[in-house]
């Protein structure tokens, strides 16, 4: 049997109790995302994200760490990065030297600010950040909003491609999301089920342009919780047409894909059906995606405890016995590839690290 390990889960605390290691042990379980209650300090993120790959190394170790708003880790000698939309005001903005020398400022900026995510990230045994956001800034979307670099999908492009060069720098990959756009539509996956009702050529012309432009550059794409009815009646993450024929087909795209959190309301309908998470995951999985996500369950207080991940681990299993769904081994090796193939220097060393406090001179 191929070996496949596609659930990305979360824990409750600040430190893993008996029940998150029988967890994170199970054999589908490839890895854990990290929130801010996750958080006390470095030395805390340290052990803990030392205390996960004792359990298993090949355990992927996620968060989103963006910068502006969406950023986890904030206190105890964090770097305060700036939304992504700070890069572009950048860009349009000229300087004394001359024509251009915004948009070059704001690429070395956006390099800059990619290096100091991913090597602050990594010193404390961070894997990999979602990051960068390829949305594009059409003004009214509640949730993407500063997110995002620009509206025009070129800026976002080179402004993408400079900050994922940062990163590859610190030795992270990184991740393009939330294909193919969750600009242009103003509800919140979270809380809602946006509808975007444009034809896929203008689609194609506009919002996902920077992920064939960027198809050689990007290591993860994660899809939007959209439904764009003119292609799909399925919203983008549960969408073989979207992940197989255009992302990977049309596109170009070789590297792994993560859906979004399966507990967003964006996930909780297909084709105008209620789905447990079970299903959910199992519609993301053989429309495309190699991973799948379910975040805020372990809560004690609002969730049950993590009784949601249990049972999808349990509904998943007994998927895979029924044939419901089938492992693929490239995607656990897509998965593999996300995980840092260098050592990372601690955090006092970074400190004396020429590069990085080269590029902290440059983070706006």
């Amino acid at each position: 049997m191929a070996q496949h390990a596609p659930l990305i889960i979360d824990i409750a605390a600040l430190s893993l109790s008996k029940i998150d290691r029988q967890r994170l042990m199970h054999p589908l379980v490839g890895g854990v995302i990290l929130f801010g209650r996750n958080w006390q300090d470095r030395q805390q993120l340290t052990r803990l994200c030392r205390d996960i790959k004792a359990l298993r190394r090949d355990l992927l170790i996620c968060v989103d760490h963006e910068g502006g708003r969406v950023q986890r880790f904030r206190t105890d000698g964090f770097t305060h990065l700036p939304p992504m939309r700070a890069l572009g005001e950048m860009w349009l903005r000229d300087g004394k030297e001359g024509a251009g020398s915004g948009a070059l400022r704001a690429s070395n900026a956006a390099t800059a600010c990619g290096f100091v995510l991913g090597s602050e990230l990594r010193a404390c045994g961070v894997d990999l950040s979602f990051t960068p956001v390829l949305d594009l800034d059409y003004g009214g979307s509640s949730v993407i909003g500063d997110r995002a670099f620009a509206r025009d999908p070129r800026v976002v492009s080179v402004l993408a491609k400079s900050l994922m060069h940062g990163l590859l720098q610190s030795g992270m990959a990184n991740c393009g999301k939330h294909f193919p756009g969750h600009g242009f539509v103003k509800a919140d996956s979270h809380t809602d089920i946006p509808v975007d009702r444009r034809s896929l050529k203008a689609i194609l012309a506009d919002d996902a342009a920077p992920y064939g432009w960027l198809n050689t550059t990007l290591s993860s794409v994660m899809p939007a919780h959209v439904i764009y009815p003119k292609v799909d009646s399925r919203a983008a993450g549960f969408s073989t047409r979207w992940l197989n024929d255009i992302l990977r087909g049309q596109l170009g795209f070789g590297g792994a894909i993560f859906s979004d959190d399966l507990s967003m309301a964006g996930a909780r309908l297909l084709d105008g059906k209620p789905l447990t998470y079970t299903q959910a995951a199992i519609a993301a999985l053989n429309a495309g995606c190699d991973m799948v996500l379910l975040c805020n369950q372990t809560l004690v207080d609002s969730v049950g405890g993590g009784l949601a991940v249990d049972a999808l681990m349990a509904g998943l299993t007994e998927a895979l016995l029924k044939g419901h769904w089938q492992p693929h081994e490239v995607s656990d090796e897509r998965r593999r590839a996300l995980l840092p193939r260098s050592p990372a220097p601690a955090w006092d060393d970074l400190m004396l690290q020429r590069d990085y406090m080269h590029a902290l001179d440059w983070v706006p």
